[in-house]
């Protein structure tokens, strides 16, 4: 199998940006860290004696104390420097601070290599279980190893403040929300951004029972167990999957078997229990850090993406598991416009073919974030820090409310109906039902065009490919007279019936443009320059929030049931939360079909253990969903006050 090195799989594994050292001087940037800053390398004894490696950048303005922020990851605390990985004080980053304000204010910068990542000393664990009766040698507790950094680093660290923050996105935002449960004294700030929380329940592995297949294949194709210590220089290979078309690769396998035979037995190690365990067993269950969230003294501040497809649901349980149980603390959530790490980095202005009118990143980072640690590590007031700050999409505004979801949104139902109708009332009369034929060998695409993982722009990507094929249902509603506020979760409840023995069900809630939208198909046709490319807005279908529920996991996410051909049931489940107004003039859409490939992975459609299933167990089947008296399927949504007022005197 040949392996060739990206630029893509070495950011995403060490976030870091480019060194800036020995002969480099010459073109240093302006700002220089290497100035204004010193570092030093650590090896930080834990409790059981098991060192960690620790890089610490502490400014040389000596003439006043400093906060700590420490970052804990398992993607590395060295320097990315001419495509190779480099440890020792010699190596700077560019930039080490989650800003340029955090550097230009002053913070005493920690990045640590979590318990047998790299330079670390211990044994490694996927999402390390708080609680771990049968914990071998080696194996640590994320909370105990905060702990003990915090305590060498206050009195081994000259001119600290005695206060510490801790923040990290993805990965370090678990270790963010795993390192404050009874959580040391010193710790005042924290911020897990989009934090792992419950790989099994919609984040990065699994959503409604289904595994997310081409996100989790090119992830652990390239994070795989490291040597610890690990050989220096190190550089990053990413899997060649010989083709541009993930679709056609991962058809062309067919099964889970198959596609783990691809890879190497490295780049399997820590993929094949994700996909062995397909049900939420106790492996998942011991990984599930939310209900651990407790004695938090830290005042904490939850940050996700409403287009986040790693980690969407992260941050929302993450913070109403800590609302739940640390009753006093400030608690708060942001939830923006972005992909995964969006707010990091860049503008936050726009994705794909939507625009958000404004640099939503940039007033994160600077209105939100900075204003939230400089109170909680310097005292500094903060005039910003409402509870809950959520962008509202479509009308493209930040909201602020004292609580998430929003207390005053209401829950009302939009019901499917005869003839691709969707609307508030109940079907009157019409066919009972609308079906499809679900072949597993033509699955249905999640993106219009070949690509391989998974591109960030599929979160708003335009439905009208899928709207077409005779194997997805639609329904829309008529454009609307007013804008319509849907914030909190969407719950699709279905009446289903199929003539396999499994099937899965992904939903889809749509934002339809009109047919005039500005710069779009109507005017470039009255009189655009010939050759001109036509813009894509009009009657653009926006993917507004998608998931998938298998339907084996219908009643139970531990016990699967199969279905009984030909019998309806019913399937109700929790997407995850928006925060979307649907325009004036925009219509509602819902589309349901059975497969999103290969954003999920394929259901043979038969009653099987899908990691085990074989090429024969892969079956056309047909799906009905009912809209009849007794039987009305609808997507139950949460709407503001003045949405519901709206809608009530319409019904």
């Amino acid at each position: 199998m040949k392996l060739r090195l990206t630029a893509l799989a070495l950011s995403l594994l060490l976030g870091a940006a480019s060194v800036h050292a020995g002969a480099a001087e010459a073109d240093a940037p302006k700002w220089s860290l290497r100035e204004h800053y010193t570092k030093y390398e650590f090896q930080i004894p834990m409790r059981d004696g098991v060192k960690l490696f620790t890089a610490v950048y502490v400014p040389k303005d000596a003439s006043k104390p400093y906060p700590f922020l420490i970052q804990r990851t398992p993607y590395s605390a060295g320097v990315q420097a001419g495509g190779e990985l480099h440890y020792g004080v010699d190596y700077y980053p560019e930039h080490i601070g989650p800003s340029q304000q955090f550097e230009d204010s002053g913070y005493i910068f920690v990045k640590q290599d979590v318990r047998g990542r790299y330079m670390s000393e211990g044994k490694w664990q996927e999402m390390t279980p708080h609680i771990n009766p049968h914990r071998a040698k080696g194996e640590g507790n994320e909370s105990e190893d905060m702990h003990d950094t915090v305590d060498w680093l206050l009195k081994h660290v000259a001119n600290n403040n005695g206060k510490v923050g801790i923040l990290g996105i993805s990965y370090p935002g678990f270790y963010t929300s795993a390192s404050i449960i009874d959580s040391h004294p010193a710790i005042k700030a924290a911020s897990p951004q989009a934090p792992v929380t419950d790989l099994y329940m919609n984040d990065d592995s699994y959503h409604g029972g289904a595994f997310m297949l081409a996100a989790n294949f090119d992830f652990y194709s390239a994070f795989v167990e490291a040597d610890n210590p690990t050989p220096l220089p190190k550089t990053w290979t990413s899997f060649d999957y010989g083709t541009a078309d993930g679709y056609e690769f991962f058809l062309q396998h067919l099964t889970l078997s198959n596609i783990l035979g691809t890879m190497t037995a490295k780049q399997r190690a820590l993929l094949q229990p994700t996909i062995e365990h397909s049900t939420y067993d106790a492996f998942w269950q011991s990984r599930n850090i939310a209900p651990h969230l407790k004695n938090i003294k830290a005042a904490v501040l939850n940050v996700g993406g409403w287009y986040d497809a790693e980690d969407p649901q992260g941050p929302l349980t993450t913070y109403a598991s800590i609302k739940r149980n640390n009753p006093g603390i400030y608690n708060g959530l942001v939830m923006g416009p972005w992909v995964h790490g969006g707010w990091a980095r860049g503008e936050g202005k726009r994705l794909g073919y939507v625009d958000f009118g404004s640099k939503t990143g940039e007033y994160f980072r600077t209105r939100i974030q900075f204003p939230f640690f400089e109170q909680h590590l310097k005292d500094v007031p903060n005039n910003n820090s409402a509870e809950v700050h959520a962008f509202e999409t479509g009308t493209n505004v930040w909201r602020t409310y004292p609580a998430w979801p929003p207390r005053q949104a209401q829950a009302r139902t939009l019901y499917l109906g005869p003839n691709g109708t969707l609307s508030w009332k109940q079907p009157a009369a019409g066919a009972a039902y609308d079906e499809y034929v679900a072949d597993p060998h033509k699955p249905v695409p999640f993106t219009a065009y070949p690509t391989l993982g998974v591109p960030k722009e599929y979160m708003v990507g335009d439905q009208r490919f899928a709207a077409t094929r005779p194997d997805v249902l639609t329904y829309q509603s008529a454009p609307l007279d007013e804008d319509i506020t849907f914030a909190g979760p969407v719950k699709p409840q279905l009446f289903v019936s199929t003539t396999g023995t499994d099937a899965d069900w992904v939903v889809k809630l749509i934002d339809v443009y009109p047919p005039a939208y500005p710069g779009g198909d109507s005017e470039e046709r009255r009189g655009g320059d010939v050759g001109k490319p036509q813009l894509p807005m009009a009657g653009y279908q926006q993917l507004v929030r998608g998931d998938p529920l298998r339907g084996k996991f219908r009643n139970s996410f531990e016990q699967p049931e199969p279905f009984t051909p030909g019998k309806v049931e019913t399937v109700s489940y929790r997407m995850t939360d928006i925060n979307h107004t649907f325009r004036r003039g925009h219509r509602i859409m819902v589309q349901i079909q059975s497969s999103w490939f290969p954003l999920v992975d394929l259901n043979p459609q038969t009653f099987v253990e899908i990691p085990k299933a074989k090429p024969d167990d892969f079956q056309k089947a047909t799906q009905r969903v009912y809209h009849a008296p007794s039987m009305y399927s609808g997507i139950e949504v949460q709407l503001l006050t003045n949405s519901v007022d709206k809608v009530v005197n319409k019904r």
